[in-house]
């Protein structure tokens, strides 16, 4: 990933992702969760450029909101090109100018495209040429998400959600998203969901301390058949987070009653996101949300991980 020494600047792009299906398996005793999940990408992408500095910084614009991305050292991109620094030695700074374009605590994973694409700046920046499973490494270490920001297209993960497995996919799957006005903090949901859990102990199974991906999603991705995932969609987080913002059910029921195979709640939400049949039923969705003053966002996937990009 080198690039010429004369460059002043680098610029990569990491896209946002939906997951397809999420099963969230029992509290460990360490208090996380195993989960299994189908990931895909889409073509929603942070875009970062980075910059040599004395120091670490950060600097954010976007078609987002902004005012929950932290600019101090807790930044993930800070904290990813401090991580790369520490690896290799490098004793210089870097300036991190990142374009929002993902929904911020939106379960799109916009945060883990920062990181990610931060490493991969930043190693062709200072010329650290790290092999890419070094750099897959440094990801599993900066969230559970950061990985698969890297290698994007479609894949299962396991375990914490960073092993990561390739998973086929054929053609090209069209959604809507919802973006909502509000954030929802991904441990809050996840501790209701162990509430929730709880609650209705009497009537839900117990849940599998080692989840796995159920073999209709992989079969409807390898089909390329948005009917098929439509049937097969599924997110364990989903319900804690309606508890925790109800007003999510009139947007899944809004787009549903506007075209949408299907609506699901995105990671942890509270972006909501839809699957349409094809690309004009993507238009029609995105009008009719729009009409309903909803922020309406077309993306389709599945779509390429972390890279470089020439200006």
């Amino acid at each position: 990933m080198t690039v010429p020494a004369a460059s002043a600047v680098v610029h990569a792009r990491a896209p946002g992702k939906i997951n397809v299906f999420l099963k969230v398996g029992a509290l460990l005793d360490d208090g996380y969760h195993d989960v299994a999940i189908a990931y895909q990408a889409v073509s929603l992408f942070e875009e970062v450029r980075v910059r040599h500095a004395d120091d670490f910084s950060v600097s954010l614009t976007g078609s987002v909101e902004l005012g929950r991305v932290p600019t101090d050292p807790s930044n993930i991109a800070i904290r990813a090109a401090r991580l790369l620094a520490r690896t290799t030695r490098y004793l210089g700074g870097v300036h991190i100018d990142i374009e929002k374009n993902v929904p911020v605590a939106g379960g799109m994973g916009g945060g883990s495209a920062d990181a990610a694409a931060t490493l991969i700046a930043c190693d062709a920046l200072w010329r650290t040429d790290l092999p890419r499973e070094q750099l897959l490494a440094l990801a599993r270490q900066l969230g559970a998400d950061v990985p698969f920001a890297i290698t994007g297209g479609t894949a299962i993960g396991t375990g914490r959600g960073d092993e990561l497995s390739p998973a086929l996919a054929k053609g090209q799957f069209h959604w809507v998203l919802a973006v909502a006005d509000f954030g929802l903090s991904t441990p809050t949901v996840y501790t209701e969901l162990d509430r929730h859990r709880e609650r209705h102990a009497r009537d839900i199974y117990p849940a599998d301390p080692t989840p796995t991906v159920d073999a209709h999603v992989l079969q409807a991705l390898r089909a390329g058949d948005p009917h098929m995932l439509a049937e097969c969609l599924h997110n364990d987080l989903q319900a804690p987070a309606l508890h925790l913002e109800p007003s999510l059910a009139e947007t899944l029921e809004l787009g549903e009653a506007n075209g949408a195979l299907v609506g699901i709640v995105s990671g942890s939400g509270p972006t909501v996101a839809f699957l349409a049949a094809d690309l004009d039923s993507a238009l029609d969705l995105q009008v009719a949300l729009s009409a309903a003053r909803l922020k309406a966002v077309r993306a389709t996937g599945p779509v390429h991980g972390a890279r470089l990009v020439t200006d």
